[in-house]
């Protein structure tokens, strides 16, 4: 039966195909269901309202007919059964109280023109904002209209004690206790025996507050009766704070608590999701959980090899946690800051929420630092508002959307503000906006990538699967680095005659055993080319199902020849240097990534100044110029940085390819005016995209030499992108004469030929007359 429009003053409900309307209607079945009468009618009419088949009649409509009620019974019949959605019609929360910013400085520095980063305005900014967006009615701070279904307020209240020694250890507790009651002399004086830390009487109260207020969200989010999901603005931060301490702005590990005491009161909240995307990384949460199977913790973060508070090596990718709960830690470790939106977005797609939807969690908690946020003073990462709202996004797909994001670092007022702004919006259900950049850094793909071949052992989802690890104990193993600098050897043998130069120092000579190459004249009058160089750059498919790399899909960049076959025809000496990234004697596969890369930056100093000690500087030759390629090329500077002019008589200049890390400069300890020396004498290609572009510049220092941004991002690219300009450069400093240009012309035709000591180049291109 389909039910027919009938005019609001016929004696039933106002129908209407295949809706009907009433719910006054069924108000006052209902009032007469509970003095014993219309059961029927109340019955048939609450399953109407369930369905959404009735709205508000006129006045004048009787609420008595019973064929009516057979219209509606029928209705009902042509729906068919669906469960209901209590989730969508869930409000978001939000949980913020002003007594937080009780906690603050009690003796800032006098000569300090700003206010500590971890300031009380900081939860105050972030609450104004979704105020004044109308996200949640203040009557103080909501200026205009409000949505319609505004944020609900979560109350804040302080964790007890049994729920912080769930993380903390009692020592810790009666520490951060006894704050309360101690004058200021005392607060002021112990600060200076804490991690960057300040307290004053209201540290305690604060702290209890920040950390009961994550535990009650959450608690509201998980139970699924209050909130959908929330966000709670907390200050103090708490992911730094490890169990018998105070840390980096932390007091009471506030993540970690809420997530004990929501898997220990909650039943069905068994497995629980914690992503860090706070630019430090959160060695209280790692901490907290890296033995607990249960609890998988993701942290993003800049690391620069243990540099990056809170330093060592604890946040490197090796860290995966530890006996049950090994394979649940997973650390995303960027080794420069200036990491944007697009790097993220990348480990998003490629580890976390592969990793997630395969651990399959049933809560979600967000470490929501927001100090990667452009513009913020001490991450130095450009991520924008619009990247976490994708990141939240994504998240909110996980666990049937028991989501709540906790507030952690960040420390540019207006970034945080328009950051959790973002990130609430989108758990409100606002689409998130476009991202324009979405082509990933080379070091961000290659930090993802490392992470993923490390963690693929502990999860199906990640490939690849074959490391060298399946190869150990086999006779007739090589590492593919001695294979390709043998391979150059013979190569760069066959064909200028280039031969190995001997080292005789006891920490490196077995380390770069064929690894130095020289022409065979390279100590008379000729310029000398001195070459420090990474290996050259490969580049693979892996295949699809078995994730192993085949030799045929593996493809060698080698650019590098090239420059040493033409200035060896121009009349260079050169002396190649080989530094391989991972060194015989010296480096250790399973060591530590900072202590690694440290060995390795002092073996390739000390090789740096052998060579010029005992092959550069007792030769022949009047001009010598450098060409350094990769993290190689810091051996250059170290040989600037630690001589005199007077040791440097040769020295005509310096060529320098970097396409990301740390750039090297000059100092000028030994030589006073070294900058203004080396800027005039060098060009220093860099990446496109290398991070030092994306900070603000307000002059370029002549310390890095004359930097030149390549449109190129790798770099073999770059060093063909610019091979003219670099052949100028090194023919010009060198004294050696540039190569002849003849041109010849037709009507047709414009050809030219660029002879260089035999070598011709063609270039034709058509002309009209």
């Amino acid at each position: 039966m389909e039910a027919v429009a009938e005019s609001p003053d016929s004696s039933g409900p106002f129908l209407k195909n295949p809706l009907l309307n009433g719910v006054q209607f069924l108000d006052q079945a209902l009032s007469r269901s509970s003095s014993g009468q219309g059961s029927r009618e109340a019955s048939v009419l609450t399953k109407a309202a369930q369905l959404n088949l009735i709205s508000t009649p006129s006045e004048e409509e009787d609420d008595d007919d019973d064929d009516d009620l057979d219209s509606v019974e029928e209705a009902i019949r042509m729906v068919p059964d669906q469960p209901s959605l209590p989730y969508s019609s869930l409000p978001t929360g939000v949980c913020y109280d002003s007594r937080m910013r009780f906690h603050t400085e009690l003796d800032p520095s006098k000569d300090r023109s700003e206010y500590h980063p971890e300031d009380p305005r900081r939860i105050f900014w972030i609450f104004r904002t979704l105020c004044e967006a109308g996200l949640v009615y203040n009557k103080e701070l909501t200026k205009g209209p409000v949505v319609q279904r505004p944020l609900r307020m979560l109350p804040a209240r302080h964790a007890k004690r049994e729920e912080v020694l769930l993380v903390h250890e009692e020592d810790h507790w009666e520490f951060i206790k006894s704050t309360a009651s101690k004058d200021n002399d005392y607060l002021t004086a112990i600060e200076k025996h804490y991690d960057s830390i300040y307290y004053n009487q209201s540290t305690f109260y604060a702290a209890l507050l920040s950390a009961g207020s994550a535990v009650d969200t959450c608690l509201a989010v998980a139970r699924s009766n209050v909130v959908k999901n929330a966000i709670a603005v907390i200050r103090p931060p708490g992911h730094h704070a490890v169990s018998d301490a105070s840390m980096g702005f932390c007091h009471f590990d506030n993540v970690a608590i809420a997530a004990k005491v929501v898997r220990q009161r909650e039943a069905e909240i068994r497995k629980v999701l914690i992503v860090d995307w706070d630019v430090h990384h959160g060695n209280g949460i790692q901490q907290a959980f890296e033995d607990d199977p249960n609890v998988l913790y993701i942290s993003i973060h800049v690391h620069q090899d243990g540099r990056f508070y809170p330093s060592g090596p604890y946040g490197d990718h090796l860290h995966c946690g530890i006996g049950a709960g090994i394979g649940k830690n997973i650390n995303i470790p960027w080794p420069e800051k200036g990491m944007g939106d697009a790097d993220y977005l990348f480990a998003f797609q490629h580890i976390v929420m592969p990793v997630a939807f395969d651990f399959n969690p049933d809560f979600v908690i967000i470490a929501a630092g927001f100090d990667a946020a452009a513009g913020d003073q001490l991450g130095g990462c450009f991520v924008t508002p619009a990247c976490y709202a994708h990141m939240t996004h994504m998240l909110k797909s996980l666990a049937g959307g028991k989501l709540v994001a906790c507030l952690e670092g960040g420390y540019n007022l207006q970034a945080i503000a328009l950051s959790a702004l973002a990130v609430t919006k989108t758990l409100m259900g606002e689409t998130p906006p476009k991202i324009p950049e979405t082509a990933a850094t080379h070091i961000g793909v290659e930090t993802v990538r490392k992470v993923i071949v490390h963690q693929s052992k502990y999860w199906k989802c990640l490939e690849p699967k074959h490391t060298a690890d399946d190869f150990a104990g086999l006779p007739g193993v090589e590492r593919m680095h001695d294979v390709i600098r043998a391979y150059q050897s013979n190569v760069l043998y066959d064909t200028h005659k280039m031969i190995p130069i001997s080292i005789y120092r006891d920490k490196i000579s077995r380390s770069f055993e064929k690894q130095v190459l020289a022409t065979p004249k390279y100590a008379n009058e000729q310029p000398l080319l001195l070459v420090f160089h990474d290996p050259p750059e490969l580049a693979g498919q892996p295949l699809t199902k078995s994730g192993r790399m085949e030799l045929h899909q593996i493809s060698m960049a080698d650019v590098l020849n090239y420059y040493i076959s033409w200035a060896i025809k121009q009349g260079f000496n050169v002396i190649d240097v080989n530094i391989p990234k991972f060194l015989t004697g010296i480096s250790d596969p399973d060591g530590d990534e900072l202590d690694e890369a440290l060995k390795i930056k002092s073996a390739m100093d000390e090789l740096a100044i052998y060579l010029w000690e005992n092959y550069v500087e007792v030769n022949d030759a009047e001009c010598v110029l450098f060409f350094g390629v990769g993290m190689a090329y810091h051996a250059i500077s170290h040989i600037l940085n630690t001589r005199t002019w007077e040791q440097l008589r040769q020295y005509h200049g310096t060529i320098g390819f970097t396409s990301d890390g740390e750039l090297p400069r000059v100092n000028e300890m030994n030589i006073s005016d070294l900058g203004k020396r080396f800027y005039k004498s060098s060009l220093i290609y860099t990446s496109r995209c290398h991070p030092f572009w994306n900070k603000e510049q307000k002059k370029l220092s002549k310390k890095h030499g004359k930097l030149q941004r390549s449109k190129a991002s790798t770099l073999n690219a770059m060093m063909w992108a610019h091979k003219e300009e670099v052949q100028e450069f090194l023919l010009d400093r060198s004294g050696l004469p540039l190569p002849q240009v003849k041109v010849e012309s037709s009507t047709d035709l414009l050809k030219t030929r660029v002879e260089a000591d035999g070598d011709t180049i063609m270039v034709a291109a058509n002309v009209h007359s």
